[in-house]
């Protein structure tokens, strides 16, 4: 059993892992603005501003995992950034590993590039989205400290408007989106967090990316 704080576990991203990592025995801690309306039995829910650094360090105090499902949208565009680079060094100096669920914009769409985001059929209004989080992918590739981190980029069709099933079954990639036969790139919220937990408990990924996709 870990004990997992998630940085947005009231979200899509975020309420998938927190389901997932209770259901498997874990000790989970979910921090979000508002309480969600359903709550997972044995998750500890805590109300809190990730822009608020105390509320940051608490996360850390108590986990040995910290999970930021966090995306630059509404009051957090152009914050998640700084708010992970905060945490980021928080977990190093506590030892603690740091787990990033980002977004497909930063893969590859092919070896060598270009990236998803750079691409004409990528679209506009996700373009400054991506961008930050590929920065924050960027800025834990540059950390020379000894942070534990791995950063999930989902597959391209991956949100609440295709939450899909679960089915246990899913390949995993590292800097190069995946696509089946048919040149679809989808996961399910089930699957995306069933490879996260799987990963918190068998870590596979250090200090590296990695893209889970059907």
């Amino acid at each position: 059993m870990s004990r997992i704080t998630v940085l947005g576990g009231t979200g899509y991203a975020g309420g998938h892992i927190v389901r997932a990592a209770a259901a498997r025995g874990h000790d989970v801690t979910s921090i979000s603005r508002a309480l969600p309306a359903d709550q997972v039995a044995g998750v500890r829910y805590v109300t809190g501003s990730v822009l608020d650094d105390a509320v940051l360090a608490s996360a850390v105090a108590d986990a040995e995992v910290v999970i930021s499902a966090l995306a630059p949208r509404g009051e957090l565009v152009g914050r998640v950034r700084p708010v992970l680079a905060t945490l980021a060094g928080l977990a190093g100096d506590a030892g603690v590993r740091l787990g990033v669920i980002g977004g497909a914009g930063s893969l590859l769409v092919a070896p060598g590039g270009p990236r998803l985001a750079d691409t004409a059929s990528f679209p506009e209004a996700f373009k400054e989205e991506a961008a930050e989080m590929s920065a924050v992918l960027d800025d834990l590739r540059a950390r020379e400290d000894d942070l534990d981190w791995f950063y999930v980029s989902p597959a391209a069709g991956f949100g609440s408007y295709a939450p899909g099933e679960a089915t246990g079954t899913y390949r995993l990639g590292d800097d190069v989106l995946l696509a089946d036969a048919d040149g679809t790139s989808a996961i399910s919220g089930a699957d995306l967090a069933d490879a996260v937990v799987t990963e918190i408990e068998t870590p596979a990924h250090h200090r590296r990316r990695f893209t889970v996709a059907y």
